[in-house]
């Protein structure tokens, strides 16, 4: 029984945490320099949006993670990739790039998606108040059912946040596969050769809201074992 425990652990562990490492990985493997390409991330990003006719969506820094920003209509990438010349650098500049153009179509998918954003951007910080403040009410009213209650609500808002993740999916993988990948492969920026390596980065580029989908799993498990207890 304790061997098929700890199994069950490691596989619990291995599904949680591998897909966060394995993105990593992922990205640090092709994310070598590679001084023979012929432009960096952010250089490949700026004539991706001019070609699109985007000429009004910003290029910044960031240290936040790559992402587009919708509200302020700029992509923004981290300096690894802005002034990398790598193949990771290439494909998550063309992936960030194809969020922009989805914004600028007007796709129902990410139109959904940043509805849900929006809508529900509240959830994480509430589902923290009310789970922090649980000890402090059972405290003061010592009624156990009130703190029942106030933990199964910061779960199961907790939950939607992983319904919000899982609900990007055909976003992510559209911009990295629908969009990203014939780009380059159209406009020949990487290689022949680079081509797998790039499809890798972007699928690692799509699956990361899945690794934040499990984080947030691995949240809710945590506050379920205070809530049993």
């Amino acid at each position: 029984m304790v061997v098929l425990a700890l199994i069950g652990i490691c596989l619990a562990l291995a599904v949680l945490f591998g897909p966060s490492y394995w993105i990593k990985h992922v990205l640090k493997v092709h994310g070598v320099d590679r001084p023979d390409l012929p432009g960096t991330g952010g250089e490949l990003a700026r004539h991706l949006l001019d070609e699109a006719g985007l000429n009004d969506v910003k290029l910044e820094l960031t240290d936040q993670g790559d992402h587009y920003d919708p509200e302020d209509r700029t992509v923004r990438l981290l300096p690894e990739h802005m002034a990398g010349r790598s193949v990771t650098a290439v494909a998550v500049a063309a992936h960030e790039v194809s969020h922009a153009v989805q914004h600028a179509r007007g796709e129902r998918a990410f139109a959904t998606r940043l509805a849900l954003v929006k809508n529900f951007g509240w959830i994480d910080n509430v589902a923290m108040m009310i789970l922090l403040a649980s000890p402090i009410l059972f405290a003061i009213v010592r009624a156990p059912i009130i703190l029942v209650l106030q933990l199964a609500l910061g779960v199961g808002l907790l939950g939607i946040r992983i319904i919000i993740h899982l609900a990007t999916l055909p976003v992510e993988f559209d911009a990295s596969f629908g969009k990203a990948l014939p780009v380059l492969e159209r406009g020949k920026y990487l290689a022949a050769n680079d081509m797998p390596a790039a499809r890798g980065v972007l699928r690692a580029a799509a699956w990361t809201y899945v690794a934040a989908a499990l984080f947030t799993l691995v949240d809710i498990a945590r506050w379920l074992r205070v809530l049993r207890f």
